[in-house]
């Protein structure tokens, strides 16, 4: 699935992805979303970002374990 926000590419952040235009990796905004960081939160802290941005990686997130193969033992 294509993610407009979202890029990859093996010259920025070893090819994470990261939020278009940005050094900040998807990981980054998951984990402080982890924390318990509102949007709102993560927003102060990186001003360059917008909700649409961090509800980008949330989504980028779901596609990618959408995609996973689960094996069950």
């Amino acid at each position: 699935m294509k993610h407009e926000r979202i890029d990859v590419d093996p010259r920025i952040m070893m090819g994470k992805p990261v939020i278009r235009g940005t050094r900040i990796t998807v990981e980054h905004v998951l984990r402080k979303l982890a924390a318990g960081l509102s949007a709102a939160e993560i927003i102060d802290d990186h001003p360059h970002l917008t909700g649409e941005d961090i509800r980008a990686a949330q989504a980028f997130a779901a596609d990618y374990l959408a995609g996973e193969e689960v094996f069950l033992a």
